[in-house]
């Protein structure tokens, strides 16, 4: 039995003037950005960007695929005008829903990382060696050991996952059965002016009737 180690060693280089505003641009950028996740499919640029101008100003917003499950489209980053804005808008949604198209959604917002941007401009060049561990290799059994925890640790977050999907799926149709009996409420409002049935209980009762 053989096992691939891979290791990352880092050189430490002096960057040019120029690539070091890069990455500080880089940096403010990222301490502006907010990551959403646990969009609905439906939420369209324009609709994440009114439903988050009333905290500032967004000015990016990019949609990251998901590849865990079949939604298409379930996260963000979303760039402010300031850190202050970033920094409001993950403090109001730690204790309340974002309203999105009128509907509560169960959203999480997070500061974002350097690691989320595609584009981030890399500060140190590192370079990744793997070589193979054979069982004569005096820290075979700890590499082992290793191994075998960082699949426990997968398997884990994986079933995390499920249950985060399963809770998200349980809120969704609790939204959605309270939504259906609203209109029904005002169906029944609205059919009994239609009717007469209400000018006929405020003749009854006496009471005044304001018209909306």
């Amino acid at each position: 039995m053989e096992l691939a180690s891979c290791t990352s060693q880092g050189t430490t280089k002096v960057m040019d003037p120029s690539a070091e505003e890069e990455y500080t641009a880089a940096e403010e950028k990222v301490k502006k950005t907010i990551y959403i996740d646990n969009l609905s499919p439906q939420v369209t640029k324009v609709v994440l960007e009114n439903a988050l101008n009333q905290f500032g100003n967004v000015t990016n917003v990019q949609f990251i695929p998901n590849y865990f499950t079949s939604c298409s489209v379930n996260a963000a980053l979303v760039e402010m005008e300031s850190t202050k804005q970033a920094e409001e808008i993950i403090r109001e949604m730690s204790d309340s829903p974002l309203m999105i198209s009128g509907m509560p959604r169960p959203v999480r917002a997070q500061k974002a990382r350097f690691e989320m941007f595609d584009d981030h401009p890399k500060k140190r060049q590192r370079e990744i060696i793997c070589y193979r561990i054979f069982p004569s290799h005096p820290n075979f059994e700890v590499i082992k050991k290793i191994k075998n925890l960082t699949k426990k640790h997968a398997a884990e977050a994986a079933y995390l996952m499920e249950l985060q999907l399963a809770d998200d799926e349980k809120l969704h149709h609790q939204q959605s059965d309270t939504l259906k009996a609203n209109y029904k409420k005002y169906e029944l409002i609205d059919g009994a002016q239609a009717d007469g049935t209400v000018r006929r209980l405020v003749a009854r009762y006496g009471t005044k009737l304001n018209d909306c």
